[in-house]
């Protein structure tokens, strides 16, 4: 059987195939969700600035000294408790994950009490032990009573770093426990001690499980500071109620102290996003994207959309 073919049809070459035109998805339902929100935000604006509120106290008590100086000790007080809270921490992690039962059960006791009591509560207890401990008697070195020894920024650095030990050595433990096991029994291999192998091996992989919590942590040990004012420390939000009740503007001087706490917590979430994209340089193949590099993307994308294609007619 054969087919004739038609070979006169060969002599015009055939056209390329058809350019597709790509048609961008619409999304409506984010154009909707958009403006609900946006509506709701000046909404909600709207209320405040109608209320009677004396919004100009703020600006003029903004960089007031007593602010500024509450702001200081906040900052101090936060880098102070974190500094405990870390190094308490990986310690109790450690003795946490001893095969010793005492050193594991003195870790879990601790943990198991600050975590299971309020910190406000602490701090006052904390604040109040002299009704227990009436003089505290280091021998030799320091004698005196106790209502004079714990000062309010001494009962608030213990309370505040005492307690966030307990929650920094759960964040710790996990963070050693993501280390797969054949990376601690090579280094014994090759001959290091286990103090070396905590060190160079494990600690520097566990800090990718261990980073991004810990800055959580930082974020909400900034805001608890405020619980210090129970104890009489001169903090931001104690300094807040300070000039609130002698200028008559105690609720516009709390908005005062939610915009500094506001921005004291972006300045820190900045410095955690590149933290933790530090660390993550090891995990992934490609870093993410900065916001500035997204921006600069989006923008570049717009443009290129918007230039003329050069297709054909």
């Amino acid at each position: 059987m054969t087919v004739d073919i038609d070979k006169t049809t060969g002599d015009t070459p055939p056209a390329g195939p058809e350019a597709i035109k790509a048609i961008p998805v619409r999304h409506y339902g984010r154009y909707i969700s958009a403006v609900v929100a946006i509506a709701l935000l000046v909404g909600v604006v709207y209320a405040f600035s109608q209320g009677k509120i004396n919004w100009d106290a703020i600006p003029d008590y903004f960089f007031d000294d007593r602010i500024l100086d509450g702001v200081g000790k906040t900052l101090l007080l936060t880098v102070l408790s974190m500094v405990i809270g870390i190094v308490g921490g990986v310690l109790l992690a450690v003795m946490r994950l001893s095969k010793n039962p005492v050193t594991s059960s003195i870790a879990w006791f601790y943990i198991w009490f600050f975590r299971g009591t309020p910190v406000l509560v602490q701090l006052i207890v904390w604040f109040n032990l002299g009704l227990v401990f009436e003089y505290i008697n280091l021998g030799p070195f320091y004698k005196d009573e106790w209502s004079d020894f714990m000062t309010p920024f001494l009962t608030a650095l213990l309370g505040l770093g005492l307690n966030e030990a307990a929650y920094m050595a759960e964040i710790c433990r996990a963070g050693l426990l993501s280390v797969d096991e054949g990376q601690t029994e090579a280094s014994h291999a090759l001959g290091m001690s286990h103090a070396k192998t905590l060190r160079r091996i494990v600690i520097p992989q566990a800090m990718r499980v261990i980073v991004p919590p810990t800055g959580n942590e930082v974020i909400n040990m900034l805001k608890t500071t405020s619980l210090v004012s129970v104890v009489q420390y001169p903090e931001l939000l104690r300094a807040a109620q300070d000039i609130g009740q002698t200028s008559g503007a105690p609720a516009e001087m709390l908005f005062l102290a939610a915009a500094w706490y506001l921005l004291m917590t972006s300045v820190f979430s900045i410095g955690q996003y590149y933290l933790e994209r530090y660390y993550a340089r090891g995990s992934s193949h490609s870093l993410p994207a900065t916001p500035f590099q997204k921006i600069k993307a989006n923008l570049l994308s717009l443009s290129s959309r918007s230039k003329p294609t050069g297709g054909t007619a």
